[in-house]
């Protein structure tokens, strides 16, 4: 049986982007830390959980791109994806550096499945269900490799919040720079700078977020997750003004 080809299911690769996507990291973080914080954490991981499948259903019942479907499920696989990697260090006391290397093990072998599968990453060719299953596996291992690896710099290596976000501030302009002017593989830079904004976006909004206790100025997680709520909620308007028909998705390998 021939399986079902679909329109492109993910948004063109552009600033606007990069920019909504490092804001949904940012929301995803001090959104679980307002819920973990206020709420009991396990009925927090399950309202996260019953939400991100619901907006996953939803998204995989599309069959084109649909600008507000597609960042809800991203920003509900930030929330998801933060609690499962800080319930991991919290609840299990596993060190940072240790949940770090699972979880970039979990993310090779979802990409070695994915292209042993496909004989393609790219998100150019998300044309058929199974994979928009490969990507949004990747999507939500990426955020909790990012959130652990962001821990990691922030607390192991003691550079703190906002030492570790120009961190990866820094190592995000490799693959972008890579990519632009050195004609590095599209496909390796972009996912390289994805799992970077995980961490780059993290790092900012728990430094804006958190007291000064914990190395932060004390804003509050609430107030943070409203504000890039608000922002997200801007940038996917202006996706949506600028979505005039359905793209045609090509595989770039």
């Amino acid at each position: 049986m021939r399986r079902p080809v679909l329109a492109s299911k993910v948004p063109e690769i552009t600033v606007l982007f990069w920019v909504t996507k490092v804001l949904t990291t940012g929301m995803g973080e001090t959104t679980s830390d307002f819920v973990v914080t206020t709420i009991e954490p396990v009925v927090g991981v399950a309202i996260a959980f019953v939400l991100l499948v619901a907006a996953l259903l939803l998204q995989f019942r599309t069959r084109r791109y649909v600008p507000w479907v597609y960042w809800l499920a991203v920003v509900l696989v930030s929330v998801f994806g933060t609690m499962t990697a800080d319930v991991v260090h919290v609840q299990f006391g596993v060190p940072y550096e240790v949940s770090t290397t699972v979880f970039a093990i979990a993310l090779a072998v979802v990409f070695l499945l994915w292209w042993r599968t496909e004989r393609t990453l790219s998100i150019h060719a998300i044309i058929t269900p199974r994979r928009e299953a490969f990507y949004w596996a990747t999507v939500l291992t990426t955020f909790a490799l990012g959130t652990a690896a962001g821990d990691w710099a922030a607390h192991v290596l003691g550079l703190g919040y906002l030492g570790s976000g120009f961190l990866f501030l820094v190592a995000i302009c490799i693959p972008a720079v890579a990519y632009a002017f050195l004609d590095a593989n599209k496909v390796a830079t972009f996912w390289i700078a994805y799992i970077l904004t995980r961490p780059l976006g993290a790092s900012f909004a728990d430094w804006l977020g958190v007291g000064p206790d914990r190395g932060g100025i004390g804003i509050g997680t609430g107030i943070v997750s409203l504000v890039l709520a608000i922002a997200i909620a801007g940038c996917v308007a202006a996706l949506s003004r600028r979505q005039t028909r359905p793209r045609a998705a090509l595989p770039i390998v």
